[in-house]
């Protein structure tokens, strides 16, 4: 009833009719009191039970033998606004799910029928024992998560991208496997810079020799990753600081965009979006992914990350159905300036069907979400199915990948 949020809940009914159609539902809030459902259609087997890990829903929000269906389709209830993602705020308190079995196939959006069973889970984002400690070291602001025990662990500096703030949960549950994790805001976080203008990255350095000299931490370098603008940076800080080893780029672009990139006296200028090159649906939904300039134009030469420079390691993830941008071009990109340099310091995990923002797994897959600058609905991209396995078998492969090169 209470375990780890990216772990696999286990969903089993029992004492129905053989062959008895059910409709069985999960309901959640946010801390703000959103609400968010999903729901799916299935059949008690014989002998008048149903096991989510080997039976197949037939209809609702999924189709197919889906263990966690239920907790990745999870949208905005009807009633609420759309295009709203759940994600936690807090890492300290749990997402409560409510699962539910109705008699009878009911559609989404529509009234259920009868219950007949309930159970509530608790989806934790942080394990006991690990310790979140909140950061303003120099100019470096965040959360240090520590597992529990003596350590050293391998760290790992995590960022998100252009929602600006602070997002702590994939660092807690990094910590929770293993990992020091430093959660990195880059602005519009306390005293930080209000919007994304121009950045230096002698504060990511500053962040990198923090995390790298605190006694939990095991040398003699850290990992970084990120996801969209996070991303970028994340290419940027292996390629300049030696400090960085292993980066973990999740849909991020192979040069530096929007805001420049100050280092000493190197600056390295962010490609544009132009905005008479983005679409807007009949719905209102803007559709970006035409609109950054193009990285191979050779004007745009002066904002390529020379990652070729880089001593450590890359992991490339990205969802091929990425809208946001060309994510999987950018990764071509990398790719490519890497091997014409001799290179083989780099992985590339791509997903079919996957779109922009590949979290841990179960976290609810978000087709369109408010874009917080903007302040408008962006299409993500992808389809929920592909999207959520993408995230189960990323979330692995990054563990994996950041153990073998921090140790």
């Amino acid at each position: 009833a209470a375990g780890l949020a990216d772990e696999r809940v286990e969903t089993r009914v029992a004492g129905l009719g053989p062959g008895q159609p059910v409709t069985l539902r999960a309901l959640a809030a946010d801390e703000r009191g959103c609400l968010f459902q999903s729901c799916a259609h299935y059949r008690a087997d014989g002998r008048g039970e149903l096991h989510l890990g080997t039976d197949a829903s037939h209809g609702g929000d999924y189709t197919g033998v889906e263990p966690m269906g239920l907790f990745w389709s999870l949208a905005p209830a009807g009633m609420e606004r759309p295009y709203q993602r759940l994600v936690p705020r807090s890492t300290g308190t749990p997402i409560k799910v409510e699962m539910s079995v109705h008699q009878g196939h009911s559609l989404p959006g529509t009234i259920p029928g009868p219950v007949v069973a309930k159970a509530e889970v608790e989806r934790w984002f942080t394990a006991p024992g690990v310790r979140r400690i909140r950061l303003k070291e120099g100019g470096v602001r965040g959360s240090l998560f520590l597992p529990p025990g003596d350590g050293p662990f391998p760290g790992v500096i995590d960022m998100y991208g252009d929602e600006g703030g602070l997002i702590e949960f994939r660092s807690s549950l990094l910590a929770t496997h293993g990992f020091a994790a430093l959660s990195l805001p880059y602005f519009d976080f306390e005293d930080l810079p209000k919007v994304m203008k121009e950045f230096k990255l002698e504060y990511f350095e500053e962040a990198a020799r923090f995390l790298r000299r605190h006694p939990k931490v095991k040398g003699p370098g850290v990992g970084v990753i990120g996801t969209g603008k996070g991303a970028e940076l994340a290419l940027s800080m292996i390629t300049f600081l030696p400090e960085v080893v292993a980066a973990v780029c999740i849909s991020g672009c192979s040069s530096n965009t929007v805001a420049d990139l100050h280092y000493g006296e190197m600056t390295l200028p962010g490609l544009r979006f132009d905005m008479n090159k983005v679409s807007v649906s009949d719905a209102g939904v803007f559709d970006t992914f035409e609109a950054l300039d193009d990285p191979r134009n050779p004007a745009n030469s002066p904002c390529t990350i020379p990652i070729e420079k880089a001593e450590g390691h890359f992991l490339l993830v990205v969802g091929e159905d990425d809208r946001m941008w060309k994510s999987s071009l950018y990764a071509e990109l990398a790719i490519g300036r890497l091997r014409q340099h001799g290179k083989e310091n780099f992985e590339l995990l791509s997903y079919p069907g996957a779109g922009h923002r590949i979290d841990p797994p179960s976290t609810p897959f978000c087709q369109v979400a408010m874009d917080r600058v903007l302040g408008v609905p962006v299409l993500g991209g992808g389809e929920s199915k592909a999207h959520a396995h993408a995230q189960e078998h990323s979330w692995g492969k990054i563990q994996e990948f950041l153990h073998l090169h921090l140790g």
